[in-house]
Formats: structure tokens, sequence, C-alpha cells
């Protein structure tokens, strides 16, 4: 469904190589000349909006004279760099820049939700499954390349097999189901969380549209901010065990 200009405009530049590109992968769009629907849409302004972002701190960066949005850049990457230290440890800065990715992209894509109910069309990326998926996946094959990087294939998979040999065959199995279960785990916990949000807002504006809504959209926030660190800090968790090297 397509109600917002901004993916008719996406449509427009990309929808022709997006259907393409779906069709090479055995999906066939309703609409393969403008396959891109609102979520999407709304995802890739929020990309596009952080590549600006990085773009005009990386070219603005300035010792004596920073601007705001250094400052910004700034606030966030001493954040992240905190919790990364704490939770990681030594060589944390390796994967500072995938975790802010992770952080700032999810945490726009939740914050979005604060205009449903008062743009029409606006819908939260998120609250949809395929959006909290497609990251969970991709944190996912991240952590777990870096895994076997660092430890190689078969010292990866010993963290699977438990501290007792013999114990092995039955450990194995269960740590794999439990290991690939993550991927559902952040994709529901994300999912039904922002979900849930949007419908309770909604909920209020239908009722009463004035005033009373003003508490469940500070309510959406705090849960956007709330979600989103969460997603970092379980995926920071996961990269900590995964390169965690036994002595």
């Amino acid at each position: 469904m397509q109600r917002l200009g901004i993916t008719h405009f996406f449509n427009a530049i990309f929808g022709t190589i997006f259907g393409w590109l779906m069709q090479l992968v055995g999906v066939h769009p309703a609409h393969p000349h403008s396959p891109i629907d609102d979520r999407f849409a709304l995802e890739m302004l929020v990309f596009f909006t952080l590549v600006a972002f990085f773009v005009v701190v990386r070219l603005t960066l300035s010792v004596e004279h920073p601007n705001p949005a250094q400052h910004v850049a700034e606030m966030v990457h001493e954040f992240v760099s905190d919790m990364g230290e704490q939770v990681i440890g030594h060589g944390y800065d390796r994967f500072q820049s995938f975790v802010t990715c992770v952080l700032l992209f999810v945490l726009l894509n939740n914050v979005i939700g604060l205009l449903v109910g008062l743009v029409p069309g606006v819908v939260t990326p998120t609250a949809a499954p395929i959006v909290p998926l497609g990251i969970a996946v991709l944190t996912f094959l991240y952590y777990n390349f870096h895994g076997v990087r660092v430890q190689g294939p078969i010292g990866y998979l010993k963290h699977f097999a438990g501290p007792l040999w013999w114990l092995a065959p039955l450990l194995f199995p269960i740590e794999m189901i439990s290991h690939f279960a993550r991927m559902l785990s952040l994709t529901v916990r994300l999912y039904a969380n922002m979900f849930a949000s949007d419908m309770l807002t909604l909920v209020w504006f239908s009722i009463i549209p004035f005033a009373v809504p003003a508490i469940f959209l500070g309510l959406h926030f705090v849960v956007s901010v709330l979600q989103a660190f969460v997603f970092m800090l379980l995926a920071m968790i996961y990269l900590s065990m995964a390169v965690a090297q036994e002595h």
C-alpha cells in the first residue's frame, strides 16, 4: 500500500531496480515497477538520513568549533564506547561502527511511530515482522562471522559442545537450536513491542483524539528508545560471546 509521497518518490527512482532484484531472487511483487511500500520507503528515508548525517559530521569535523551534528555524534560515540567497553571488553572498537548503526537505525525506525495517528499513511517500520527480522539476520551473520574469524571454524564450533566431551552429543544440538533461536528472539521482541505501542496509540487517537494520546506518544518514545538500546545491547552480548576465547 502506497499512501506517502516519499513512497512514490522512491518508486520513481528505485522502483524498477528493486522490482528487478526481487524477481531475480524469486520474489514477485504485485506491482513490479513500484515494489516499494510505505514501510520500506520510511526505512530508506532513515538510511539516507543517517548517511547524510555521517557525511555532514565527517566533512565539518572540527576540534575548535564543533557544530551541533558533531556534538550529537560525539555523545552517541561516547555512549556506545562505554557500553562496548563494559560488555565486549578489549577490542570492542572494531565492532563499534556496526553496533552504532544498529542502535541508530532501530531507534529512528521506532521513533517514526510518533507520527502514527498524526500524519495519514505513516507507519512504524519496526512494527512489521519483516523489518526486525532483517536486522536480526544481519546481526546474526555479523557476530558469527567474527566468531569464526577470531577463533577459526573448529574453535568456534567447540563453544557449542560444552566443557565435557562426553556431553557434546547431547549439548551440541541443543546449543545450536538455542543459537539460531536468537534471530527469532530479536525479531519478536522488537516487533511485538512496537506493534503493541502502535495499536495502543491508534486506539486512543480513535477514542479521544485530543490531549490523552500525547501520554501514549510519550510512552511510545520511551519504548522506542528502550527497544533500540536492548537490541544494541544484545548484539554486543552476542559479539562478546562469539569472540571470547577460553584460556
